[in-house]
């Protein structure tokens, strides 16, 4: 029998709003990368993420070693994004203002 090698593609796939998930999970690279970063082996990432299974939690740190750069760069762009969106949310919906409404609301409650 011989063993045949192929070359299989990394078990990645971005989603609609380009967000790179694992192996047809939710699980994100960013979360594979932090925690790869952390020092968990990939058994440890399995363990953690019971969706994922081994062989995917293997490509995938595989391509982010091999393509660190690039996978650095794309983690940077959504941390950004992320902030950005945190940013808006919060200029949208003043928690301080929010709180405050709901103590007046309680207190005429308390005096009625």
């Amino acid at each position: 029998m011989t063993l045949t090698i192929v070359a299989e593609s990394a078990p990645l796939q971005a989603n609609e709003d380009g967000v790179i998930l694992i192996g047809g999970t939710r699980v994100t690279l960013d979360t594979v990368a932090a925690v790869f970063n952390q020092g968990a082996t990939a058994e440890e990432i399995t363990y953690r993420y019971p969706s994922l299974n081994l062989a995917d939690v293997y490509a995938t740190i595989a391509f982010y070693l091999k393509h660190q750069s690039e996978v650095e760069s794309y983690l940077q762009q959504r941390q950004q994004k992320s902030q950005e969106i945190r940013e808006m949310n919060q200029a949208r919906f003043d928690s301080q203002g929010l709180r405050n409404r709901l103590l007046a609301r309680r207190t005429e409650q308390e005096a009625c």
